[in-house]
């Protein structure tokens, strides 16, 4: 049988998993904000392309305006 020592897990600051927890939940917030502008910043330069350029890339200005129009928030 094995035997079970509750001062090991007692003595296991607690504070260690809340600060990984609000570390992890940082990094989150982090990388959606990084994706939020990323995506703001390519929608931007593709308003900024004409029909050639879109042509060359294989989209159709309607195709542009439509991810163009696109908020942030959605991929």
């Amino acid at each position: 049988m094995t035997a079970i020592h509750w001062h090991a897990i007692r003595s296991r600051p607690r504070h260690h998993t809340a600060v990984a927890a609000l570390s992890d939940a940082w990094s989150n917030v982090a990388a959606t904000l990084r994706e939020w502008r990323r995506r703001a910043h390519d929608r931007a330069e593709l308003a900024r392309l004409d029909n050639r350029m879109l042509r060359d890339i294989g989209l159709t200005r309607g195709d542009a305006q439509f991810l163009i129009n696109k908020p942030f928030w959605r991929e």
